[in-house]
């Protein structure tokens, strides 16, 4: 027998990891309404989502206060932020509010709704680690003053948000800590790993790795990442207790490079940068929590991940060229 219909709001809707969401939860039957103000998320992304008339998109800053006139909502999963850091550093103070104000304004729609409340939090919070794999325990190696300081801090504020929120006007909460996800729906411009390793090697470009490429990262597929999230939510899991969603398989970052140019059969040269300031040299979860309260782990491999998302940038590419011709003449 389906569970009740539900009535929810997902700000960052039309972003990567938002719009799979969207698409999750109509399949499953509820009515979804799309908060997003296009500023990293895509038109492209729910254009064309299935069952449309119970789905509502509706441009606008999270920042800004939630409209009245949408319906009482049971749930409300909050992925609103710039996830890359081409996207975050470019308008840093904007970050730190999506963070801080976007949150609160979640939070509080939250408490005039009785609605459970999902925040998507990030590996980032961790900084520079220095344990590892990294534990929901560890506090952190991060800089208040850096490059990346706006989405690490401000993330980290937002989980502290959240917990506050839930201790003073008893708001069901949940937080998870999403590490690197990757799929189709990425931006070309993204800026990050994989976004940027595909579209390098399908263009022909050189394959750029900054560093030395022996620092690592730990890879989950959207598929399992929105898994995740759900089960997540459907959990008693409270806000005190955050959840590390990702890949407990560690890759150097010169072999992530190198199995996408196996997997697109691509020529391009690897290229070496220098590593950007305070960019991560480890990065693997521990998922031991996940497992125990949530029985979740990824499921998806590499190979299968990457072809996947490889097939989604070639067609992507290909309308990204072929509309700059069509511009052009």
């Amino acid at each position: 027998m389906r569970s009740k219909a539900l009535q929810i709001l997902v700000t960052g809707g039309a972003g990567f990891v938002g719009s799979h969401l969207c698409e999750r939860l109509l399949r499953e039957g509820h009515r979804v309404v799309c908060l997003d103000n296009f500023s990293t998320g895509m038109v492209e992304n729910v254009r064309a989502m299935p069952h449309a008339e119970r789905f509502t998109v509706i441009d606008r800053d999270v920042c800004d206060p939630i409209l009245m006139d949408l319906p009482k909502f049971d749930e409300i999963y909050n992925l609103a932020c710039p996830a890359s850091p081409p996207h975050y550093q470019a308008d840093m103070v904007a970050t730190m509010r999506t963070c801080s104000d976007g949150t609160r304004n979640v939070l509080d729609r939250a408490i005039r709704d009785g609605a459970r409340v999902f925040h998507a939090s990030t590996s980032e919070i961790y900084g520079d680690p220095e344990v590892h794999p990294q534990v929901e325990d560890y506090t952190g190696n991060v800089h208040t003053i850096g490059p990346r300081a706006c989405y690490d801090e401000g993330k980290r504020y937002a989980e502290s948000l959240v917990h506050a929120y839930a201790e003073q006007h008893g708001v069901d909460a949940k937080i998870a800590r999403l590490f690197n996800t990757y799929g189709p729906r990425m931006r070309t411009d993204d800026g990050r790993l994989i976004s940027n390793f595909v579209t390098q090697a399908l263009t022909g470009a050189d394959v750029t790795v900054y560093g030395d490429g022996t620092h690592t990262r730990s890879l989950c597929y959207v598929e399992d990442t929105v898994e995740g999230i759900l089960r997540l939510m459907r959990s008693h899991v409270p806000a005190d207790v955050p959840v590390n969603l990702g890949n407990p398989v560690e890759m150097r970052v010169i072999d992530i490079a190198r199995a996408v140019l196996a997997a697109t059969g691509s020529a391009s040269a690897i290229v070496h940068r220098d590593l950007p300031v305070h960019d991560p040299m480890r990065r693997m979860p521990d998922i031991q929590r996940a497992l125990a309260l949530l029985g979740w782990k990824p499921t998806i491999g590499l190979q299968e991940g990457l072809n996947r998302t490889i097939a989604y940038f070639q067609g992507r590419i290909c309308e990204e060229q072929t509309g700059g011709m069509a511009a052009a003449g």
